[in-house]
């Protein structure tokens, strides 16, 4: 570490990602990104003449994309933060609101919270997870904390309905509540229409899950409109033009592409339907998933050994050494039904050559 680095981050734990090797190709089913992909009509505006003018600033406002999320979820514009991603949004959002304040998030759970509580030197507490991995809802109820929620949880897959939801945010009026719906698309039921009757409520969405555009990295969030008004204050000092022009354009397309996006999250249920069920027969412990992955056990191969041998067979998953609670279990992205077949059917040359 230099010797000029701020004291504040001199304890700093850098967030890692999936990893992202290049010695081969491989089915990368480590980072929940998808090979699907993004809508035609992303593609298109790729190719238009709008990718002649990059010489020009976009809208600081990035009034094109939030008209697009407008439409979509029938929210005010000035109820809609767009950021480079919802990382980015989740940066803003600890900036701006928990300063000298305490906050609170699952055990296990996306640890970017973690990540960014640490490096704000902000007061943060782990609330444990039932041991099924599901949340206990009157924890966060009882908490005077503020809340960070994955909705549904990673890596678990698990998901509050809304009416769970609605019960944590109205129990306390005074903190906020902030769901991140990364995985909502999926068979689940959206907290956005919370929004208007709670003022203490933000909801912040990706488009790199069901929008397949993890590589443009472009994120929502949804709130009270004196929240987003606090978040741009901040936005327009940091970085006043956080979204690119290629973004934006990107981005619009793909938010108003609906049938595309209902027509991508059915074939990942579907791919998740047959993973779950073939794994099942291969007396594998898979957790009911919410999401566009699964989390996964064998009573005799343990996670750390299953995640090498399937790298050996060109397929990548994420293993977690901590918490110990998982340990034994791998998470495995739902990609296209032919990434599936593979992991299967290198799962059962794994389980044959153990057993031999």
């Amino acid at each position: 570490m230099g010797k000029f680095m701020s004291n504040r981050y001199r304890n700093l734990k850098p967030y890692i990602p999936g990893e992202q090797p290049k010695d081969k190709i491989y089915i990368k089913l480590n980072a929940n990104e998808t090979s699907r992909p993004p809508s035609p009509k992303v593609l298109e505006v790729l190719k238009s003449d709008r990718m002649k003018q990059l010489g020009m600033y976009t809208d600081p406002h990035s009034r094109e994309l939030k008209k697009a999320v407008s439409d979509t979820f029938d929210v005010s514009m000035a109820e809609i933060f767009v950021g480079n991603g919802s990382d980015e949004i989740l940066g803003y959002i600890f900036l701006t609101f928990f300063e000298n304040k305490h906050i609170c998030y699952p055990d296990i759970t996306y640890s970017f919270y973690a990540t960014l509580a640490l490096a704000l030197d902000i007061d943060a507490e782990e609330i444990k997870l039932k041991k099924d991995f599901t949340i206990d809802i009157n924890q966060f109820i009882e908490t005077n904390r503020h809340i960070i929620l994955a909705n549904p949880n990673a890596p678990t897959g698990y998901a509050l309905s809304i009416r769970e939801i609605e019960k944590i945010v109205r129990s306390k009026p005074d903190r906020l509540v902030i769901v991140d719906e990364a995985y909502i698309d999926y068979g689940n039921e959206s907290s956005i229409p919370l929004v208007k009757k709670y003022d203490n409520l933000m909801v912040i969405h990706t488009m790199s899950k069901s929008r397949n555009l993890a590589g443009a990295h472009i994120g929502y969030c949804i709130a009270n409109k004196k929240l987003i008004a606090d978040i741009e204050s901040i936005k327009s000092v940091l970085n006043p033009f956080n979204l690119s022009d290629i973004s934006m354009a990107v981005g619009t397309a793909a938010m108003l592409d609906r049938k595309y996006l209902q027509q991508t999250v059915q074939a990942v249920i579907e791919a998740r339907i047959y993973i779950t069920n073939e794994l099942r027969k291969m007396n594998f412990y898979v957790l009911e998933s919410n999401t566009n992955f699964v989390f996964v056990s064998h009573p005799w191969l343990s996670a750390e050994e299953y995640n090498i041998r399937l790298k050996e067979h060109g397929i990548l998953a994420r293993h977690y050494k901590k918490p110990d609670r998982i340990r034994n279990f791998l998470r495995i992205t739902v990609g296209t039904m032919l990434e599936m077949a593979a992991v299967v059917q290198a799962t059962r040359k794994i389980l044959l050559s153990l057993a031999a």
